[in-house]
């Protein structure tokens, strides 16, 4: 089998595991920070191990390829972070609100005396 029929090439910024909705970014970064290829299978449990030691071994023979690729995933997500905190859905601001409120609430019962 061909490495490269484990994964989708959706286009240049994105590369998902054949059947999963993860990306390879997500696995080379747990195993970047030296998570095993058991370990990252109990954190994804709907990966098979072949398909973690595929992802491993096509960042190995791709690295700088595939660093260039994740910098541009962590420049992709920095700007989609900064343009959902400069315009933030109605959810998140209503959320927001609410765990404002929340802590106002708190913070009055320990000034009070109250139980946390």
């Amino acid at each position: 089998m061909e490495l490269e029929s484990y994964f989708e090439f959706i286009n240049e910024d994105a590369i998902r595991i054949k059947g999963n909705r993860i990306y390879i970014e997500t696995v080379v970064k747990d195993y970047m920070d030296g998570a095993s290829p058991e370990e990252i299978m109990l954190r994804y449990p709907t990966l098979s191990l072949d398909k973690i030691y595929a992802v491993i071994l096509y960042y190995l023979t791709h690295r700088e390829q595939i660093e260039k690729y994740l910098e541009q995933v962590r420049k992709f997500q920095e700007q989609d972070w900064k343009e959902q905190q400069q315009n933030p859905s109605d959810f998140v601001r209503k959320l927001s609100e609410r765990i404002r409120q929340h802590r106002l609430v708190r913070h009055k019962k320990l000034q009070s005396g109250g139980i946390a």
